[in-house]
């Protein structure tokens, strides 16, 4: 394995064609902040899982004929509301705006949430989603 300049971590080797769907649909969705900076800061504690991200969900399974990333984003939202993932809650709702969802849809989602998953998580993703779209209305 070659060695990264910055002590302590390690570059991500194995980049097939998987590996380079993955990251570049990371980038669509996550900007460089969620894509190339994660990969490039992988340490040896991280860089397994930063690869099996890219590569095995955004590589894989978001590749996948059946469903729009636009319906997996806003699928996964409503996961990670049920869930309860505040933190990968706001990633999500901002990929999903990159893939094409609405802030009507997200907002869609998380009534549907309350439903299914209860008045908390319904108010975790709306607090989140009245977060977002004031940064966006910036």
């Amino acid at each position: 394995m070659v060695t990264h300049p910055i002590p302590g971590k390690k570059m991500l080797m194995n980049k097939d064609d998987q590996f380079e769907a993955g990251l570049a649909l990371r980038r669509i969705m996550f900007g460089p902040g969620g894509s190339d900076e994660q990969i490039d800061n992988a340490t040896d504690l991280t860089e397994a899982m930063q690869e099996f991200v890219t590569r095995e969900c955004f590589g894989g399974t978001w590749q996948r004929e059946g469903l729009t990333n636009r319906e997996r984003s806003l699928i996964t939202v409503g996961m990670l509301l049920a869930l309860g993932r505040s933190h990968e809650i706001r990633i999500h709702m901002r990929g999903a705006l990159a893939n094409g969802a609405s802030i009507e849809e997200l907002r869609e989602v998380v009534l549907q949430s309350v439903m299914y998953c209860g008045i908390p998580a319904g108010m975790e993703g709306i607090r989140t989603l009245v977060e977002i779209a004031a940064e966006d209305a910036k």
